[in-house]
């Protein structure tokens, strides 16, 4: 019998093909919303000025969220496509998509140049990311899971280890730039550099995505008509309880993604600090998130997440509070240490753990709308909201009692999936 264990083998080759190209693309995708988050402050000024700073930036926030809104759509369009069509041609069409997207970033003219023509050019650049983002999850989750059934766990992990690729990129491309760039340079050009790479690197993940085999568990399954209206038919409780597990997940992830903010913001520290912290994070997740989707594969799934999101409910209000008391750079470091090994001990069987709850006929489809709603509900405005809590309370603490309300949600959720068979 053939397996990954043997070096060299074709199998081996084509899965590690497969995971490259579903990573690289995954980790662009991912790689220009984490970089608009992280720019927030100099794209508020640039794009959305206003008299008083706090509203600019709530603004710039609010639009980083406000392309969630099309992830449900995204997810309709580009889920039912990938279960009819195959995993493959829905990659390459999502990259596409993508990157159209961020080519409109890297070049669109600032508010001082061209007036409300800057921020609808933005907005509609993001809402195109935010559509071919919907359905990304789904295909690219479903793509990897199907690699190899008895691994799904290792394979399925990549999709979120390939995040925490984006958030080191991103999050290096910050740190350099701040220490290298005067606050002159990066208003006039340096915010607009990790768009380019990112724009640049679009063709090589078209490549690789245009050239992996389609997965044997979709072509061996028999596709339907309408994978929506079967989804919307047999799976609603299905989808459901995905939109719940995934809410501790984006709460996390975006919570992450506001930490530069809030550290140059609420604690005062350089950006070129807090840069370095997002990228210790990303860093933890890269490394871990694939190790513990492979011990999903022998312990589990429902351990692992339920311990993870329990252990976050407990720690993070603790952690706030330490951080708002002795703000500085090492704390802020701590900090995103442990948050970082407690969402990664949550998000590496959880790719595996969605992708069976759904048999392979709707499993882009029930995964996309699933994650699209819960990222779009609770995730893409959770900066803005992070950012709100803070000014409307005066509480530093603020951004605690969000994440603690996302932990129960999720452990609410996962409490149901073991009757469908999930262990």
């Amino acid at each position: 019998m053939t397996t990954l264990a043997q070096t060299g083998s074709p199998v081996e080759s084509r899965s590690w093909h497969a995971i490259a190209a579903a990573s690289i693309g995954n980790a662009l995708e991912w790689f220009d919303f984490v970089v608009y988050g992280f720019f927030a402050v100099t794209i508020a000024k640039l794009f959305f000025p206003a008299a008083d700073e706090t509203v600019s930036l709530l603004v710039a926030l609010a639009t980083f969220g406000v392309t969630f809104f099309m992830r449900p759509l995204g997810a309709i369009v580009l889920g039912s496509f990938s279960d009819r069509h195959g995993r493959k041609s829905a990659l390459a069409l999502a990259i596409v998509l993508m990157a159209f997207g961020t080519g409109i970033i890297a070049v669109a003219p600032t508010y001082s140049a061209v007036g409300l023509l800057a921020p609808a050019l933005i907005v509609a650049a993001r809402l195109l990311q935010g559509f071919s983002a919907g359905g990304e999850f789904g295909i690219a989750t479903a793509f990897l899971a199907e690699q190899h059934p008895d691994r799904r766990g290792f394979f399925a992990s990549w999709q979120f280890a390939s995040q925490g690729l984006t958030t080191v990129l991103a999050t290096a491309f910050g740190a350099t730039l701040a220490a290298t760039l005067s606050a002159e340079q990066m208003d006039v050009w340096g915010w607009r550099v990790p768009f380019i790479f990112g724009l640049l690197i679009a063709p090589v993940a078209y490549y690789l995505r245009h050239h992996v085999d389609e997965t044997v568990e979709f072509r061996s399954t028999l596709v339907r008509a309408a994978p929506l209206r079967e989804a919307l038919a047999t799976g609603k409780e299905r989808m459901l309880i995905a939109t719940g597990i995934i809410v501790l997940c984006t709460v996390s992830m975006y919570t992450i993604l506001f930490m530069p903010t809030y550290a140059v913001r609420q604690l005062g520290l350089p950006s070129s600090g807090s840069f370095l912290a997002a990228l210790l994070t990303g860093s933890i997740q890269m490394v871990c998130i694939p190790i513990v989707g492979a011990l999903s594969d022998r312990y589990g799934r429902l351990p692992i997440t339920c311990a993870s999101a329990a252990a976050m409910l407990l720690a993070i209000y603790p952690m706030f509070v330490w951080l708002a008391a002795v703000p500085i750079l090492q704390t802020l470091l701590i900090f995103q240490m442990i948050i970082g090994l407690l969402a990664a001990g949550y998000m590496g069987a959880l790719p595996a753990l969605m992708s069976e709850l759904f048999p392979t006929y709707m499993r882009t489809i029930g995964m996309s709308i699933g994650y699209s709603f819960s990222v779009a509900i609770f995730g893409g405005f959770a900066p803005a909201i992070n950012a709100w809590l803070i000014e409307a309370t005066g509480s530093n603490l603020a951004p605690a009692f969000y994440l603690m309300l996302a932990a129960i949600i999720s452990l609410l959720a996962l409490s149901n999936v073991r009757r469908f068979g999930i262990r």
